[in-house]
């Protein structure tokens, strides 16, 4: 049974509408943070257009996807949380708002190392991969941008409550790419490990039909099944933060595909992330984040232990799938 709420924003366009999708919203960020949208508007085609670029992609020989924006193997969500895991299932795909900027205006946006100051690399193959991914970064972050204006509206404030910590925001598109599963995985390795994200709003699309992300609600997994068109929406410890814990960072993973299943599945999350000096908790909001990726990335030696994020995470759960 899917315990996520589904809301059409198709009532947006109306002051009366927005605040019936406004308390909506606000219900679900207080409960799950969790919640899936229809009604959006993102064409159809384009979404397909996305989906396939991405997809024939990844298919290629290793050879052609070596680029910096693309990552094969040896990151762990669950490092972010403190928490120590083999290496995920899963191939990535990043290109950022910020990637296209000059590389001048790039070195301004925080004084340390982070993704976001790197410029976007792009595959030659398929041919219109750029073209596509231009296109769905921008419908994205103008649906992110609504959906934070109707969640400053669920919080009692004005609709462009949050606006000056986005207008120079620091989003990211990533693709990930799930590869058929040809050897037992390790004990407790799944395809993404269990992790709250580090921003303030996830919008994902996931393939149709083909299941793997899980939500920690009511003290057990509960599954998020694809709906066709639809984006599933999370907050992440920033908005957590920015509320007092009001609203929920939750803990979600991406469980393995049943014994001889060795279909691949393709995940495609935007990141709303806010400017790189927004307000977050001992720093800024670039500092945040980066310190959350360094952890994913590089390994550290690591003490399950608080994390610090306003996010419900449980002292135990079962790392495999449920």
């Amino acid at each position: 049974m899917n315990h996520i709420p589904v809301i059409d924003l198709a009532a947006r366009h109306t002051a009366a509408g927005k605040a019936l999708l406004a308390k909506e919203i606000g219900a679900a960020c207080a409960t799950s943070g969790f919640y899936v949208i229809v009604g959006h508007d993102v064409p159809k085609e384009l979404i397909d257009r996305m989906i396939a670029v991405t997809n024939a992609f990844f298919r290629l020989p290793e050879r052609e996807k070596d680029l910096p924006s693309f990552r094969s193997a040896g990151g762990t969500t669950a490092r972010s949380m403190d928490l120590e895991s083999p290496p995920d299932l899963c191939e990535s795909f990043t290109a950022h708002v910020t990637g296209e900027l000059p590389e001048s205006e790039r070195e301004q946006l925080g004084d340390y190392r982070a993704s976001w100051k790197q410029a976007n690399t792009w595959p030659r193959d398929p041919s219109d991969f750029k073209e596509t991914w231009h296109e769905y970064l921008t419908a994205l972050s103008g649906l992110a941008a609504e959906l934070l204006r109707l969640s400053a509206l669920a919080l009692g404030f004005e609709e462009g409550h949050f606006d000056e910590r986005f207008d120079r925001h620091v989003s990211a598109l990533v693709a990930n790419y799930y590869y058929p599963q040809l050897t037992p995985p390790l004990p407790g390795q799944l395809r993404r490990g269990a992790h709250t994200d580090f921003g303030c709003l996830t919008v994902l699309y996931q393939e149709d039909d083909l299941g793997g992300l899980q939500v920690w609600q009511g003290q057990q997994w509960v599954d998020v099944r694809a709906i066709p068109g639809s984006f599933v929406v999370n907050i992440g410890d920033l908005m957590a933060l920015w509320t007092g814990g009001a609203w929920r960072s939750t803990l979600h993973r991406v469980v393995n595909p049943l014994q001889g299943n060795t279909s691949s599945r393709l995940s495609v999350p935007f990141f709303y992330q806010p400017n790189h000096d927004a307000p977050a908790e001992n720093g800024t909001a670039g500092q945040w984040i980066t310190q959350k990726m360094e952890k994913l990335f590089l390994g550290v030696n690591l003490v399950a232990a608080s994390t610090g994020t306003s996010g419900h995470i449980p002292a135990t759960f079962d790392s495999n799938p449920a």
